[in-house]
């Protein structure tokens, strides 16, 4: 019986010792829980121009991103296009004949505090007006944005990098103006997009291509020419930054939405159109559309799920929320039309994820 007894607690104490030790090497094993990293991405911006005609909203546009401020401030990065340059005064590049007509944009330097107080973390300037006024147009827009926090993209041998969740985070911005990363040399962006990866471990691009208008809604699969200029193969272009380690892709420049892709587990937005374009700028139909993007991605990039919540501008009232959902029925329905068989299932909320394999 002692025998027994004995035999009994040095099995039990085996036993216990294997168990606690199994479970400490599966404490040891388990991998650490992946962070989710959010980005939150717009189209066009442009608060009001004083030239060549004053065009500017009441209150210096205070108001004008109100209605959607809480979204914007939402995510760990928020990012749009800033179409013009930030300038107090100043001649533009170009001779302004028929002042109804002429499409060039300087907002007063102010308003950056606007953008910083609606969330904006990061603006890109790679776009056809940042050039509107030369060199100084660009110089103070960027001491505009960083006076007030927010980092800019798209100069030329410029890169911006944040730091999320203990991952640097690197922004890129194409388009086809001067002194920017060219959308239409690919085999350099390419280039470029594998030296940025050598410096962080997330890629995100940003590009400003393809022709303008309402009937340029489709993502068309060849050179785009607007003006007698080309604005390049949006298409080949974003999957070929992908193809060289982009994480996201982000382009606008169309003035309207088109659809979105997932390419190779990146998550490809081909035009996310006017967000906040005072005056200047038509917002008839799919042009006052302003979709907000948010997309959640893991440490390396990787798309998890997304959402699109859909916005209007208003005259004179600013970006506000859209409760006919029109900026989500759109993309729903071009990414359908565009990518048939496309791996993305989008819900009518707007929460869209990769379809699941049966």
């Amino acid at each position: 019986m002692i025998l027994n007894f004995t035999l009994y607690k040095k099995l039990l104490i085996l036993f216990l010792f294997v168990f606690l030790n199994v479970s400490l090497f599966s404490q040891e094993i388990s991998p650490s829980k992946i962070d989710t990293i959010s980005l939150i991405a717009v189209g066009d911006i442009m608060m009001g121009t004083d030239f060549p005609r004053n065009l500017l909203p009441p209150n210096n546009g205070r108001n004008l991103l109100k209605g959607v401020e809480h979204i914007l401030m939402s995510a760990d990065i928020t990012f749009g296009n800033l179409e013009g340059v930030l300038l107090d005064g100043g001649i533009p590049r170009k001779e302004c004949k028929d002042t109804t007509t002429c499409y060039i944009f300087r907002t007063p330097t102010r308003y950056a505090e606007n953008l910083k107080n609606s969330g904006f973390d990061v603006m890109s300037l790679s776009n056809n007006h940042s050039n509107d006024f030369g060199d100084t147009g660009r110089v103070t827009s960027r001491k505009a944005l960083t006076d007030y926090g927010i980092k800019y993209a798209g100069i030329k041998d410029e890169i911006v990098f944040l730091n999320i969740k203990n991952k640097r985070i690197g922004v890129i911005a194409f388009s086809i103006s001067e002194d920017c990363y060219s959308i239409l040399d690919i085999s350099k962006a390419q280039d470029e997009i594998r030296k940025l990866n050598s410096l962080c471990d997330i890629t995100i691009v940003s590009f400003h291509g393809g022709a303008e208008g309402e009937d340029t809604k489709h993502v068309a699969g060849e050179n785009e020419i607007m003006f007698e200029e080309d604005r390049g193969n949006v298409l080949v272009f974003a999957r070929a930054v992908v193809d060289a380690g982009a994480d996201i892709v982000i382009g606008h420049g169309p003035h309207v939405p088109r659809a979105i892709e997932l390419y190779k587990d990146r998550l490809i937005a081909y035009s996310l159109g006017n967000f906040c374009t005072y005056r200047g700028f038509s917002i008839l139909d799919s042009r006052g559309i302003a979709p907000i993007i948010k997309i959640n991605f893991d440490d390396t990039g990787k798309f998890i799920n997304g959402e699109i919540i859909s916005a209007k501008q208003l005259r004179p009232g600013g970006t506000v929320l859209d409760k006919k959902n029109r900026a989500l029925k759109l993309i729903t329905k071009l990414t359908n039309e565009d990518f048939p068989g496309t791996n993305l299932l989008i819900d009518s909320s707007g929460y869209f994820e990769r379809k699941k394999t049966k």
